[in-house]
């Protein structure tokens, strides 16, 4: 049994940079960032802004993007500091597998290709159902008439037309990493051309007074709440900022670029600020003229800018960013797909997934079956499924990663050493009662010090979990009537506190590396809470489905992956490149 626990908890050194990759390192700081932006800006600025404001938050929507926008940055923040240390394909799969453990980091890269996965196939539905709506649904009318799908999970007809959307991008991905990004770079171009656009054209119309509606003035029939810059409420905001924290998703594939990307320790961390920036910009700015040239109630949740085009009678502006919006759709089904044969193939090569699937390709330096398996299984899912009931299942595997990621960087913070090889010797209790607060005044990092933090990490987690768990389902019972549960709520958030300060004194490690996590632990801490808090937001379906999942890439790990783990082959010492090219090590190359 110890020896099975051992297997769970090897952790890969950090100890190659990434320089003998089989990957064509060519990507700029440039290609990263279009990359990132490409990958994620569309849904919040195309559909979310209109809908949120709709539905949950009115014109207060701008401070829900705002909010999660936040939310979004300081996970972007844990991101950029593991990219400066860990230039390597993968992820937060691999930033799990060098701090926490194997059985986590299979964990975590199983749950980011069922993301990308759904991913990719709904932006391609999405894609398909936009151009026919603008065909007047004749592609849906023609399929529909010759295959009808009469099963609930599935869709109404089979369709041909974002399967094929899907394996065009499979093509493209496969004959090399440059030319796919020149073309992702095009079409970004051209997605914020047209947000330029919107901004300058419907910035002519804008009314502040549609910021400050007075209840009396609200028509009769239709969603209005009390009026105002809130008309839901501090709660309709929040749950709006749940809401757009998911148009945020999508940077996270820049840093699944290590072994592609030019000088990753440095324009890794660069080109996920300059896009999470890029983005936020560009949503606060649609939302803002999109709420004040039209009142709120008066908006459609499903296509905003098509119905205030109408609205104004500018049947050619709605052409111009109907055009946007498709460009955008392709440059988020490439951003989707792009991550997940690096994931494959990072797992691949550590042998805790089919090996197989590491080839790459001599000529375009892709991982060329990685990449065509990733292909055919979205597009399948494409062709075949509704997957409406599937979307929170993408923001489960985002927040759980992001939640990891955090973590990740405070273990490495405060341990003694990268590499994880440390006992913690049996310490006397007056020493232990000591070091909780460092009143020895250590200045670096000891194997006491960092089990204190693990341990302060993990029932953080707990304490959080269960917090977020009375926010989300017992709002109704937090008030002065309910005195047990507000002194037990109390109680939770003093725990949070003591367990924040334990951890904030305790020493850090000084190494010099491009990018840091400024303010730690607060910023990771912060991310780990709000990630937690939006995951209780999701219902019990999505958490069923989620599980399922899990089960079946459970079954994969203990039936082959820790049976073939290179790890796993008494070489823990080595990573998988120098495993492959032993002469490495001593500047020689394998004949």
């Amino acid at each position: 049994m110890d020896k099975f626990f051992k297997a769970l908890c090897r952790k890969k050194p950090n100890d190659d940079d990434g320089s003998h990759s089989k990957l064509a390192r060519v990507l700029t700081l440039l290609d990263l960032t279009g990359l990132g932006v490409g990958s994620t800006l569309g849904l919040g600025a195309y559909v979310l802004a209109g809908s949120v404001a709709y539905e949950q938050a009115g014109p207060g929507v701008v401070v829900s993007f705002v909010i999660a926008a936040v939310a979004a940055a300081i996970a972007g923040l844990c991101y950029a500091e593991f990219a400066a240390r860990v230039p390597k394909a993968g992820s937060a799969y691999i930033y799990t597998y060098i701090t926490i453990g194997e059985f986590a980091a299979f964990t975590i890269g199983w749950n980011l290709m069922l993301e990308y996965i759904i991913g990719t196939a709904s932006v391609a539905r999405g894609l398909s159902g936009y151009i026919d709506a603008l065909i007047d649904h004749r592609m849906e009318k023609a399929l529909q008439s010759i295959v009808e799908f009469r099963v609930s999970f599935l869709g109404k007809h089979p369709d041909i037309f974002s399967f094929f959307v899907v394996l065009t991008i499979t093509a493209l991905l496969a004959y090399g990493v440059k030319e796919s990004t020149v073309l992702n770079n095009i079409f970004t171009g051209v997605n914020l051309m047209v947000i330029v656009v919107v901004l300058i054209s419907v910035g002519t119309k804008v009314n502040p007074d549609n910021w400050n509606i007075k209840p009396e003035d609200i028509p009769e029939g239709v969603k209005g709440g009390v009026g105002g810059f809130m008309p839901y409420g501090l709660a309709g905001v929040m749950a709006g900022a749940a809401k757009c924290f998911y148009g945020y998703v999508g940077f996270d594939c820049i840093a699944t670029t290590g072994e592609e990307a030019r000088n990753p320790s440095r324009n890794i961390p660069l080109a996920i600020i300059f896009s999470l920036l890029i983005i936020f910009l560009s949503y606060f700015g649609v939302a803002t003229v999109l709420t004040m040239a039209l009142p709120y109630y008066n908006q459609d949740p499903k296509a905003p800018f098509p119905n205030l085009f109408d609205w104004l009678g500018w049947q050619e502006i709605k052409w111009i960013v109907s055009i946007g919006a498709i460009f955008s759709l392709c440059t988020n089904s490439l951003g989707a797909m792009f991550p997940l044969p690096r994931v494959l193939y990072a797992m691949s090569s550590d042998g805790i997934l089919f090996k197989k699937l590491r080839t790459v390709h001599p000529v375009t330096k892709t991982p060329i079956l990685a990449t065509v398996i990733s292909g055919i299984v979205s597009g399948t899912m494409a062709l075949l499924f509704d997957l409406h009931q599937l979307i929170d299942m993408m923001s489960i595997g985002t927040l759980l990663a992001y939640t990891i990621v955090a973590l990740s960087v405070l273990v490495l913070r405060y341990d003694e050493n990268t590499n994880f090889r440390t006992s913690v010797p049996i310490q006397d209790k007056s020493v232990i009662v000591k070091q909780l607060f460092n009143l020895n005044i250590a200045k670096s990092p000891n194997a006491l010090s960092s089990k204190i933090v693990k341990i302060s990490l993990l029932l953080y987690a707990l304490v959080t979990c269960i917090v977020s768990a009375i926010l989300v389902n017992a709002q109704d019972y937090l008030s002065a009537q309910y005195p047990l549960n507000l002194t037990i709520l109390t109680i939770l958030a003093m725990s949070i506190l003591i367990l924040f300060l334990v951890i904030a004194c305790q020493p850090t490690e000084e190494s010099k590396i491009t990018f840091k996590v400024p303010l730690v632990p607060f910023v990771p801490m912060l991310s780990i809470l709000v990630n937690i808090y939006l995951m209780f937001q999701l219902d019990v379906n999505t958490w069923i489905s989620f599980s399922i999942w899990l089960l079946v890439g459970f079954v994969i790990y203990f039936t082959y992956g820790i049976r073939h783990s290179v790890l796993g082959s008494g070489s823990q010492t080595l990573s998988e490149s120098q495993l492959e090219n032993p002469f490495c090590m001593v500047g020689l190359e394998k004949a």
